[in-house]
């Protein structure tokens, strides 16, 4: 049986900011248990909620030299949905009301996480194959077992995955203080090691040192190894492309199932979903005080309100894109410029527009399964799991072709009638309204054919079934 770690800063159901905390805790329990045994290992945050802290058992703790300090270690474990959790507890790095604060706080709390889960290995007794890394945050991972870890030989010969999320975010701060938290010595800050225009650079590390990287979808592994995507890591990926692959991120089908989904109000499936998509609308439509009218065309955006999601675009439009003709129901929060566009037209259109200038995965549910369009104009986005959550739910995506929306959504043809939402190729206002409107007139003017491509977006197979097949591929090759 293959031994597989996880190690992330982020998790559901434990802690969540992003879509980094969908994969990992969903991905696990994707894998065929027979061959893989597969465990997370996360930081024992002080804002994990309570029950969940509650049900941690304590397994040991040992003392680290770190830092110039001897630092407690505790580990602590937790069987959820049949995955083992190990939790790193340390309330000096992992006290607070959020898992991330400054950047130069986060490095050296992220380098302990690191340092303090690879020597917990050795203390609890169970060795990985292979410890898959996610994101800047685990970057000196592969680094540390490159270094220190060698001599020991219970950490010699463990493989390391390296997977990229979001190649913008990546841990860097200055040579000295980086080399001052890490212990590293001046042979790892060259420009071919974690040396970067001239800050360390904690992701670099991670892709130079891991034995394979991965990225969130095919489109947006092809994307990286180029100047305008590659966030100056451009010409490193390129160097590492026979050891990159991009496979596209699933999303959790118990929890996305509106056949079984207890934050909608009237179930359905792709077979039965006229009925179902209706209701809900009519009931969403009520429940936000907008005008109450089955046969209006809803978009719908459940997003972070930032100029990555492509809200200049947006902005740019959005007098036409409230149009008499649709409803505009917007959930995040984000940029004030956003934040407020939002709710100024929501004030000036109260009966068709609604900003939710907050988070709530209930009423995000609620918009999955109400809407007819979900509008996702993104600058880049190496994977996206909203599209295919609006998929699921048979609320066609208007994307713009670029990293995991390329990859998951199939433009409408109206010449064969296939297709499961609609896309753009130019990051542009004017291109990205024809398409919205493009939408509309099939909505308005064909709806057999609206409703063909909905029960095609709805029977997509978008779990993390394929991606796990996938991964277990990649395992066997490096194992």
């Amino acid at each position: 049986m293959k031994k597989i770690l996880f190690m992330a800063s982020e998790c559901v159901p434990f802690i969540k900011t992003g879509g980094l905390a969908d994969v990992v805790g969903s991905l696990p329990k994707y894998f065929n248990q027979d061959e893989y045994d597969v465990r997370v290992l996360l930081p024992k945050y002080l804002c994990i909620k309570e029950m969940f802290r509650n049900q941690m058992e304590y397994r040991t703790h040992f003392f680290m030299d770190f830092c110039y300090r001897n630092q407690y270690v505790g580990i602590l474990e937790l069987k959820y949905q049949g995955i083992l959790y190990y939790f790193i507890d340390n309330e000096f790095y992992f006290g607070g009301a959020w898992p991330y604060s400054n950047m130069y706080e986060d490095i050296e709390k992220f380098a302990f996480f690191s340092r303090a889960g690879l020597s917990a290995l050795s203390v609890i007794g169970w060795r990985p194959d292979i410890i898959h890394c996610h994101d800047w945050q685990t970057g000196l991972v592969p680094v540390y077992l490159n270094d220190s870890f060698q001599g020991n030989l219970f950490y010699r010969g463990i493989k390391t995955i390296f997977t990229i999320h979001n190649l913008k975010f990546q841990g860097v701060w200055d040579i000295d203080t980086i080399k001052r938290i890490t212990g590293l010595s001046d042979y790892y800050f060259t420009s071919d090691k974690l040396e970067a225009y001239g800050n360390g650079n904690l992701l670099k590390g991670g892709l130079v040192y891991a034995d394979w990287i991965t990225t969130v979808s095919k489109t947006y592994a092809e994307e990286i190894k180029t100047g305008f995507y590659g966030e100056g890591m451009d010409g490193l990926l390129r160097a590492r492309s026979k050891q990159l692959t991009g496979i596209v991120n699933g999303i959790d089908y118990e929890s996305y199932n509106p056949m079984t989904d207890k934050d909608i109000p009237y179930p359905y499936n792709a077979n039965h979903f006229l009925e179902g998509k209706e209701a809900n609308k009519k009931n969403l439509q009520k429940e936000l005080g907008l005008k109450v009218d089955k046969n209006v065309f809803m978009i719908g955006i459940v997003s972070r309100l930032t100029d990555q999601k492509g809200f200049d675009l947006v902005d740019y439009m959005i007098q036409q894109i409230c149009s008499e003709d649709v409803q505009l129901v917007v959930l995040g929060t984000g940029e004030k410029k956003y934040e407020n566009l939002f709710v100024q037209y929501a004030q000036k259109y109260p009966s068709r527009v609604s900003a939710n200038i907050f988070y709530s995965e209930a009423l995000s549910h609620r918009i999955y399964a109400a809407c007819d369009a979900f509008l996702m104009p993104s600058l880049f986005e190496p994977c996206g799991l909203s599209q295919l959550m609006s998929l699921r739910y048979g609320t066609l995506p208007i994307v713009r072709e670029t990293g995991g929306l390329r990859d998951t959504v199939q433009p409408y043809n109206e010449y064969d009638g296939t297709g499961t939402g609609y896309s753009f190729a130019n990051y542009n206002a004017h291109e990205m309204m024809n398409i919205i409107n493009y939408a509309k007139d099939t909505y308005y003017k064909n709806r057999k054919a609206w409703n063909v491509m909905v029960e095609s977006a709805m029977k997509k197979d978008f779990s993390w079934n394929a991606s796990a097949r996938a991964y277990e591929d990649l395992y066997n090759s490096l194992v």
